[in-house]
């Protein structure tokens, strides 16, 4: 007997990802409808002793299919997506809200799917005064009606049976009534298209078609849109001489016999007590107030994810480095295999989770605001503030993470229904100055901002550094929604829920979810990027370089007037100073023949305008998987050793000493030091606005596809570049 298929759908905040939850635990798996973005998730759970597939639909207000997440439902409900048409429907709906949630109970109906409606927070609405005859309405509709606390559990197991008794005996829901014109109507588009095309269509979804803006149900048919526009007008306009408005018709239908429906089966007491959220939201929702305590959230919210992350992060990073210092001790004998180990797969895992921690916090904070209702109202809030350029109040919450890492601020954007304003969230939110950039700013103004102009400017340029990106970001989201993101933007639906206490173990699923996804997906990616860059780094070996610096080494020690003997006795000792300085030195004469020290030669021409030098151009490429690489790249460029970081006052000294050789390309240049003020600049603009982190581009790819990550990539480094050159070449005429 094959394994029944069933879907569950609902309107947003009805609980119908908690009840997903709630009936397959941990036997659930998550990925993404072919060809598109939208999540989709499938479990397995048991009911009436068989084995059953359970697929957590998108939720959504109505099957209008004008925005992704409905297409997919639409596509999933009549079988033209990649799993097979469904067995059964469990629709969600919540109690408080019968009228409006019913709705896209009667779209689901005009399907024929058998279904079982769960009428989920009864508590709610009791306590508003609502109470709902479960006989009356499963009468009225021909199917099976179980009241529900999904939340708490209750309900679970009578939802389970009358699922189990469905499958047997499947009851399709009462279908709605159509006037004849719209009989009328879809006899036009019957007529009209050939045979083996209406064949593959069934009326209802020609129904669809009719009253939907923008179907795709046609073209899944094989139906051509110059053959479908003319007999769209047609059959909509029997509607319009029957006095109805085609794309407003099936709303007032549909509504009008629900409300006569109801008559009789919700019943509201003038006792109920007037919603506890509507008294929170004359504050937290007023223009003044609410936007300072909204801020006062956001901070706290943002401190957290680096204050709480940090202390994870750097326990990750303290045991990378342990187990990296452990294998290079067992396989000293074995340099290649040690290096691969210790700085390639070692390093990469690290890299990897050294971000976790970050994500697990930003999602039980979202966790938190959208089970508790408050994630509504700060979109609410930040809509009017961000619509001007394209985005919605729920783009926000992604750029304000931003602040903190990249990847987590991507992830975040999956809140955002509309496509164009999550795409464009997508593609600026890497733009928000991350914690990863700190340590560039740290050594550049350290060692060239504040010692020449003191510390009112060292802050200063701090904080332009923090502000630049998000300066840039709203006109850039402005340029994207209008000339680049295909297809209409859609309105802005907010509903405000009642505000609720957060389920525990909804928000840590939640956290377990998001966290294993990133893993499991953008991980592999970020590790292979590690491993890759590591490759670069470590070949080729010629083998006249550990000679060359020996033989370097050797005259620098004899002219220094130490004996020969006395040299090769130090070298011999591993623990001595001497053996060390060669270690660091063969370190960067290493990286400087290998194929990213090469890479960075050939290309430093292009970031000469910068007034980059062939070892920054390295520690650039070489800071692809994360920006903070560069520091230690600087390290060993000039001999210091790969555990260099930002406060290193030997690093400093070696940047503030470093010249142009005699043989630059522009002789002007020739002797003058290569850090001065304008490079220091051009450096923090060029990392405070390329996207240098691997690991962020893994996820855009994750989360919006391949073409968006490679657009990301490249836009983001053409206006690092502009904006590196142009402060270069500006500084240079002021500062010099």
């Amino acid at each position: 007997m094959p394994t029944p298929l069933i879907a569950v759908i609902g309107n947003p905040n009805t609980g119908k990802s908690t009840l997903f939850n709630k009936l397959t635990g941990s036997r659930q798996r998550v990925g993404n409808y072919p060809g598109v973005t939208v999540e989709k998730k499938i479990g397995r759970f048991s009911v009436s002793g068989r084995e059953a597939t359970l697929l957590d639909l998108p939720g959504a207000y109505s099957l209008a299919a004008t925005s992704p997440d409905e297409r997919v439902a639409v596509d999933v409900l009549t079988g033209h997506s990649d799993c097979p048409r469904p067995d059964l429907v469990i629709c969600v709906v919540d109690a408080a809200n019968l009228q409006r949630n019913l709705f896209l109970v009667m779209q689901v109906a005009d399907f024929g799917l058998p279904m079982v409606l769960a009428l989920n927070m009864t508590d709610e609405a009791e306590k508003l005064g609502i109470t709902v005859s479960v006989e009356k309405l499963s009468v009225k509709l021909g199917i099976p009606v179980v009241p529900m606390v999904a939340v708490k559990g209750r309900g679970i197991e009578e939802l389970k049976a009358a699922v189990g008794g469905s499958l047997k005996h499947p009851r399709a829901p009462l279908p709605v009534t159509w006037p004849p014109a719209v009989n009328d109507a879809l006899a036009v588009l019957e007529n009209g298209i050939a045979d083996g095309e209406r064949e593959s269509l069934a009326r209802s979804e020609l129904r669809r078609v009719l009253f939907d803006a923008d179907s795709a149900l046609l073209e899944r048919a094989g139906v051509r849109k110059d053959r479908l526009a003319p007999l769209l007008v047609t059959a909509r306009e029997r509607l319009f001489k029957a006095g109805l408005n085609p794309l407003a018709a099936e709303a007032l239908i549909v509504y009008q016999q629900l409300g006569a429906l109801l008559a009789d089966v919700e019943m509201r007491s003038a006792t109920g007590r007037a919603p506890f959220s509507d008294q929170l939201d004359r504050v937290l929702t007023h223009r003044v107030w609410g936007l300072v305590i909204f801020l006062g959230v956001m901070y706290v919210v943002f401190q957290s994810i680096y204050a709480w992350a940090a202390p994870l992060m750097d326990a990750i990073e303290k045991t990378s480095a342990a187990a990296q210092e452990m294998v290079s001790a067992w396989l000293a004998d074995l340099p290649v295999l040690q290096s691969l180990l210790a700085d390639g797969v070692i390093a990469g895992i690290g890299s990897v989770l050294v971000f976790l921690p970050q994500i697990l916090v930003l999602f039980f904070f979202i966790a938190l605001l959208e089970d508790s209702g408050y994630m509504a109202r700060a979109a609410f809030l930040m809509d009017k503030l961000f619509g001007w350029c394209g985005l919605n109040g729920k783009s926000f919450v992604p750029m304000l993470s931003g602040f903190a890492c990249g990847i987590p601020a991507v992830m975040a954007t999956r809140a955002i229904e509309d496509r164009k304003s999550r795409l464009a969230t997508v593609l600026i939110a890497p733009l928000m100055s991350c914690s990863a950039r700190l340590p560039v700013y740290v050594i550049m103004i350290g060692s060239f901002i504040e010692p020449r102009h003191g510390a009112h400017w060292a802050g200063f340029t701090l904080f332009a550094m923090h502000l630049l990106g998000l300066a840039l970001a709203l006109p850039l989201a402005w340029l994207f929604t209008k000339f680049l993101l295909r297809g209409r933007s859609q309105p802005f639906l907010l509903e405000l829920p009642p505000y609720r206490w957060p389920a525990p173990l909804n928000v840590l699923w939640r956290m377990w979810e998001r966290g294993g996804q990133f893993v499991k997906r953008a991980g592999t990616i970020i590790f292979a990027m590690s491993v890759l860059i590591w490759a670069l780094c470590y070949f080729p070996r010629p083998a006249d370089v550990e000679e060359n610096v020996k033989d370097k080494l050797l005259r620098a020690e004899l002219a220094a007037g130490k004996s020969r003997a006395a040299v090769d006795a130090e070298l011999a000792d591993a623990e001595s100073s001497l053996s060390a300085v060669l270690a660091r030195t063969l370190g960067g004469a290493y990286l400087e023949q290998s194929y990213l020290g090469r890479a960075g030669k050939f290309i430093q021409p292009v970031f000469a305008p910068a007034g980059f030098d062939w070892k920054i151009t390295v520690g650039v490429l070489a800071s692809f998987p994360a920006r903070e690489v560069i520091i230690s790249t600087l390290g060993i460029i000039y001999h210091l050793g790969a555990g260099t970081d930002e406060e290193s006052e030997p690093l400093r000294e070696k940047m503030a000493a470093e010249r142009w050789p005699a043989d630059d390309e522009l002789g002007a240049r020739a002797g003058a030091p290569v850090f001065n003020v304008p490079v220091a600049l051009s450096v923090m603009v060029f990392f405070a606005l390329c996207l240098q982190c691997g690991a962020t581009v893994a996820v855009i790819i994750r989360e919006a596809g391949l073409k968006w990550g490679v657009f990301s990539f490249c836009y983001m480094t053409a206006l690092a570049w502009i904006g590196a050159v142009l402060c270069y070449q500006v500084g240079m005429r002021i500062f010099t």
